[in-house]
């Protein structure tokens, strides 16, 4: 396991709960070298945190891919990926969380460990800058347990963007050892220039 400064738990939470409905198929069961993808992020974390959990909503829970992992369901309807971040909170109060969505192809052990390793031990939220327009990355970033009472504060504001949250919020942003690591897959078009495949 990644050595860490901070005594306090570290989960990791795969954010597996979306629609894809750009996609037109489930993102998380999107095949890479024999596994899906959520399979491949999942697997990614393991030895990096202390637990992993998939986060899934309730009508998902017995997709069998999702049933190999543990579950956190989420308990806020239509909120997009804040919610299963606040499920994940809601049930480990006192755990800093490292949450990865599940539809990024090129993310890897370089990319998740750099985060770690320069997370910050006084800011409620890590993330890496993005490549693209120099904004937080809200997908691939650390929630603490301390940033759990300012997202439940956007949320009851009507804001549910994670990434807009982080925007507003005290976020230590890095800078990516790999621009193209949180690149994400959202269309078919985005499929065909990724190492990802239908599932079979």
């Amino acid at each position: 396991m990644a050595a860490r400064s901070s005594k306090k738990s570290l989960y990791g939470l795969v954010l597996a709960g979306g629609k894809s409905r750009r996609m037109g198929q489930d993102k998380a069961r999107l095949r890479r070298n024999g596994q899906s993808q959520l399979a491949y992020i999942a697997r990614l974390l393991e030895p990096l945190v202390d637990r992993v959990f998939v986060s899934t909503r309730a009508d998902q829970k017995r997709e069998a891919e999702r049933r190999r992992f543990d579950q956190i369901i989420d308990r806020y309807q239509d909120m997009g990926p804040v919610a299963g971040i606040l499920s994940a909170m809601d049930e480990h109060p006192d755990t800093d969380w490292l949450v990865v969505a599940c539809d990024l192809p090129n993310v890897d052990a370089l990319t998740v460990s750099h985060l770690l390793e320069h997370r910050s031990q006084d800011q409620p939220f890590s993330a890496y800058r993005s490549s693209h327009d120099g904004l937080p990355e809200p997908l691939c970033a650390i929630y603490t347990s301390a940033s759990a009472e300012i997202v439940r504060g956007f949320v009851a504001a009507g804001v549910h963007c994670p990434r807009k949250i982080l925007i507003r919020s005290d976020t230590l942003l890095l800078e990516q050892p790999d621009p193209r690591s949180l690149d994400n897959v959202n269309t078919p078009d985005d499929l065909k220039n990724s190492r990802l495949e239908i599932a079979s």
